[in-house]
């Protein structure tokens, strides 16, 4: 299987990239410095140069692909691009953003432009808006057709940072958090609470942050209300991520800090007679992971096929299928009445 990754000389296009290699997949390297990418290449890999300004380049560097896998953020500035030369080329798409207004501006305004192509575009696939999206609809579906609230929470504790993260959380930040009530998305209210972790005794802080589900969830779940919480401690730190705090994160994390770092997602659902479901899904390396998540979204693309147009990880892929394949990499997951 051939498929593109786009951005495969940064940080988690490598991870993308290795992760292709070791599935026995065919990788073809894309991005806008030759020299960058022909330092990673193995032999017999191809290597497309083509910038974000070259459309008719971009979409010829994606044309004998299956699917694109976008890993060059941050997405806000430089992702859509990608998406329509990936469209022009006939080929599905997915990437690694957690930017959650961006994701809503793909899902509301390139699924037409996917679905008259016939290929799928998928955004979210990382350790936060997969994973997040995925289980709050099993848990949903557990509490019934009529579900009040949805609350989809990071609870992963500190851990490692590439400057790539670093860049696309703090427009996060700025661009500030969104909620849905009764049908649409709105500012969401600076609200602080506590929620009891899995593994940890007690409740943690949280509050209110801009995460994908948020606008991917109400896309398949009928529910009133959808919110996102982190770490109360977290959303200081990404508070603080002037620019050049950001210019001062290193472009690589150091590999043991990263391995040992620990995510966790959990989304908790509460029906209109009162009911409460909650589900967890933690595992290790949230980057490493991440190419998992990435490369398996792909293959999936490629070889099952998903329907045309813009989805969300729940839509695209069967969600207890896609976590269960994730437990071979130390990922475990869980669904419990409250």
């Amino acid at each position: 299987m051939k498929f593109a990754i786009h951005g495969a000389s940064g940080f988690t296009g490598r991870l993308a990239v290795a992760e292709a290699r070791r599935r026995g997949f065919t990788p073809v390297l894309v991005g806008r410095s030759e020299e960058r990418l022909r330092s990673i290449a193995a032999d017999g890999e191809a290597v497309r140069v083509a910038g974000l300004d070259e459309p008719g380049a971009l979409a010829a560097a994606f044309e004998d692909c299956a699917v694109v896998v976008n890993c060059a953020g941050p997405f806000t500035a430089l992702g859509e691009p990608v998406i329509r030369a990936a469209i022009a080329a006939g080929a599905h798409y997915l990437d690694t953003t957690g930017e959650q207004h961006y994701i809503r501006s793909v899902l509301d305004g390139l699924g037409e432009d996917a679905a008259r192509a016939g290929v799928s575009v998928v955004p979210a696939m990382a350790d936060d808006g997969g994973p997040g999206d995925m289980i709050a609809h099993l848990v949903a579906e557990r509490v019934g057709p009529e579900v009040a609230e949805v609350v989809v929470a990071d609870l992963r504790g500190r851990g490692v940072a590439s400057r790539g993260t670093a860049r696309s959380m703090a427009a996060v930040f700025e661009q500030g958090p969104l909620a849905y009530t009764d049908g649409r998305w709105h500012p969401a209210e600076e609200t602080s609470g506590s929620i009891a972790v899995p593994g940890e005794e007690g409740a943690v802080p949280v509050a209110v942050f801009a995460l994908p589900g948020v606008v991917t969830i109400p896309r398949h779940v009928a529910a009133r209300r959808v919110r996102s919480v982190i770490r109360t401690e977290a959303a200081a730190m990404f508070s603080a991520l002037t620019p050049d705090v950001v210019d001062s994160v290193p472009e690589i994390p150091d590999e043991e800090g990263r391995r040992a770092s620990r995510w966790l997602m959990l989304a908790e659902a509460s029906g209109e007679d009162g009911k409460r479901v909650r589900g967890w899904v933690a595992g290790p390396d949230p980057y490493g992971l991440t190419a998992v998540i990435a490369v398996e979204g792909a293959r999936r693309l490629a070889v099952d096929g998903a329907a045309a147009g813009a989805l969300t990880p729940a839509q695209a892929f069967d969600p207890a299928s896609f976590l269960d394949h994730l437990t071979d990499h130390g990922v475990t997951w869980q669904v419990t009445p409250a």
